[in-house]
């Protein structure tokens, strides 16, 4: 961190308050902070704390120009070596989204070059609105980076996501960013499968699940940012693709097992987190099938068990599955990772509040071939990402000094 470039846009709410101890935490780290504070920022906090804390002239207005030779906002969006958004309101997120530049701190974002952080911090029903989401969606689909926030108690009274993430987190994540070292999956291939698969009845009808591919996608994301080269094998088409990851769509389960079957062999970690289907239907019907009086019977035959096939490959690569269960949680799992001959299963309670498919959370348990296995609590999915990707590397390191 010593001496790297750190603009901060401060936006309204009540977490400006832990902006200030971040502007404190990164100096201390030998960083150099230059604060943009929005009008609303400005009433929860004065300017006069940011610059204290940061020993630098703090921004309000883009048509203050103090020095004639230079224009403010491109001088600080050329100045940064990365922008962080902390608190980032509903408001700017979508500001941002939109292309609009109204005041100092989106001017100044949409004229940078520089890597883009962005840090939440609103109500719980704010983070989880539609258009909150979309936004934060468009906004991975620039490349911006996402923090989540965590869960916890909200200043509004509510309970949930919605707390900006803690700033020594913050620093942290910026740390390891900026790390001179190579990145632990620096030079590692990782290839992910991510979402359900889509069966096709006929052209208006189909079989899947709820899988929303959200685990899969994070998995990618925090994959790249470890340093790795990623193939994320998906049918997902309703999330932003991953900054930095290489897209193979892939509809059905057919159509996956060619996919990951036709390149497993570049990759150095498997991570089969899809949801694919079990069975398929025998018949596609090429026309939409009419309602016909009484019962209908769809004869299903069993799908092709890519897990299963890429662990009796001898050239197969370190092997991670994952195992959605409702009951029987380790029995299932250490049952999986046998037949399998998995290298590591990640298992969740799917019937668990805060665990389940579409949500934003997630609380599994990592089984090992070792017999070992380790209980995850409630995390975003992002956070399960980071810790399931430690524990691999882990692995693969007590296999290289054997």
């Amino acid at each position: 961190m010593l001496g790297k470039n750190i603009l901060l846009c401060v936006t309204g709410g009540i977490a400006v308050f832990k902006a200030a101890a971040l502007t404190s935490k990164l100096a201390q780290s030998g960083a150099h902070v230059k604060v943009i504070m929005t009008e609303s920022a400005c009433k929860f906090v004065a300017p006069l704390t940011f610059q204290a804390l940061s020993r630098n002239e703090v921004y309000t207005d883009t048509f203050d120009e103090k020095h004639p030779e230079k224009i403010a906002h491109i001088d600080l969006a050329d100045w940064a070596d990365l922008v962080l958004i902390a608190p980032a309101t509903a408001n700017m997120i979508g500001k941002l989204a939109n292309g609009i530049a109204d005041d100092m701190v989106s001017t100044t974002i949409l004229a940078t070059t520089a890597p883009v952080w962005v840090a939440p911090a609103m109500n719980v029903h704010m983070y989880g609105h539609p258009a909150v989401r979309r936004n934060l969606e468009t906004l991975k689909g620039f490349g911006y980076r996402l923090i989540e926030p965590a869960d916890g108690h909200l200043a509004c009274g509510y309970t949930g996501k919605g707390r900006l993430e803690e700033p020594e987190n913050i620093v942290a994540l910026l740390k390891d960013f900026f790390s001179g070292g190579p990145k632990p999956l620096s030079g590692k291939t990782v290839l992910v499968t991510a979402g359900p698969t889509i069966e096709k009845i006929d052209p208006v009808r189909f079989l899947s699940n709820r899988s929303s591919g959200k685990m899969g996608f994070a998995l990618a994301e925090e994959a790249a940012n470890m340093g790795a080269n990623v193939l994320l094998v998906t049918s997902v088409d309703t999330l932003a693709p991953p900054a930095g990851t290489e897209i193979i769509k892939a509809e059905s389960a057919e159509e996956m097992y060619h996919a990951v079957m036709g390149r497993y062999k570049e990759a150095d970690i498997i991570i089969k987190s899809a949801a694919v289907a079990d069975y398929t239907p025998v018949r596609v019907f090429d026309k939409k099938m009419k309602k016909q009086p009484g019962n209908l019977t769809l004869e299903l035959k069993r799908t092709k068990d890519i897990l299963k096939e890429l662990g009796e490959r001898l050239d197969k690569p370190f092997l991670v599955g994952f195992a959605a269960e409702t009951d029987h949680l380790e029995n299932y799992a250490r049952g999986k990772m046998e037949r399998k001959r998995a290298d590591m299963i990640v298992a969740n309670d799917v019937s668990r509040e805060g665990a389940g498919f579409a949500g934003d959370t997630n609380i599994v348990t990592i089984f090992k071939r070792d017999g070992s296995k380790r209980e995850l609590p409630l995390l975003s999915k992002h956070e399960a990402a980071r810790e399931i990707l430690r524990e691999i590397c882990r692995e693969i390191e007590k296999d290289e000094k054997k």
